[in-house]
């Protein structure tokens, strides 16, 4: 027989394909230990990301949820204050009624005694009415004055009290819940020996027409003091 030379320009005589080291050849496990490792950097990197997002939209919803509770509990406690902030006024009229009567003139008079009473028990009522929904009426003579409750409409020379008691209430004052309705207009005793200051309500005023407290030891703008 004839010697069989191979060409390796002959179809199928080149070398098999793990010789030549083409496409088909074995990966070098250095490198694919390397590009696992690569993509497993990769993916812990993502998957740590996409767990910081989702704890920020747990934290997130957390506060809008606690946000949305705290507005339901303001609304249902402080729906009624512009409300309320008219009809106060109400109750300034049934005192004023109830002021304007003698006492010796509703004594000798029997209709005008029970006319008195009437009004007294409608005022009454309607103050039960006022505190059924948060609103409580304040009447502070004697108090010491704070001007987060009360607005001071003139001093009086008085050394007889400590400064800054309350001598009269020129209008009653109002609170809704923890806040301030409408302060007390007072006249303020000056002379006297200084009080301790009054610590401030947990809430911050709302007195009407936004007014700014002052301070019990300044002079009252525009009125003329005392002796």
């Amino acid at each position: 027989m004839a010697d069989e030379t191979t060409n390796p320009d002959a179809p199928g005589g080149g070398p098999g394909p793990e010789a030549s080291g083409g496409p088909g050849a074995a990966p070098d496990p250095a490198e694919e230990a390397l590009r696992l490792s690569a993509e497993v950097d990769t993916l812990q990197g993502q998957i740590a990301d996409l767990t910081d997002r989702l704890l920020r939209a747990h934290a997130e919803m957390d506060n809008l949820r606690k946000r949305a509770e705290r507005e339901r509990e303001e609304t249902a406690k402080y729906a009624i204050s512009k409300f309320a902030r008219d009809v106060v006024a109400v109750a300034d009229n049934f005192e004023r009624a109830i002021q304007a009567v003698p006492a010796d003139a509703a004594a000798e008079d029997g209709a005008l005694q029970s006319l008195l009473e009437g009004v007294t028990m409608t005022e009454r009522e309607f103050l039960n009415v006022l505190e059924r929904n948060g609103v409580k009426r304040l009447n502070p003579k004697g108090e010491t004055f704070n001007p987060h409750l009360h607005q001071a409409m003139m001093e009086m020379q008085n050394a007889e009290v400590a400064a800054g008691t309350i001598l009269e209430v020129f209008q009653c004052g109002y609170m809704i819940e923890d806040r301030v309705l409408r302060p007390a207009m007072v006249v303020v005793a000056k002379g006297g020996p200084k009080p301790g200051r009054p610590e401030a309500p947990a809430a911050a005023p709302g007195g009407a027409g936004g007014e700014t407290p002052r301070d019990p030891e300044a002079p009252a703008a525009g009125n003329d003091t005392t002796d």
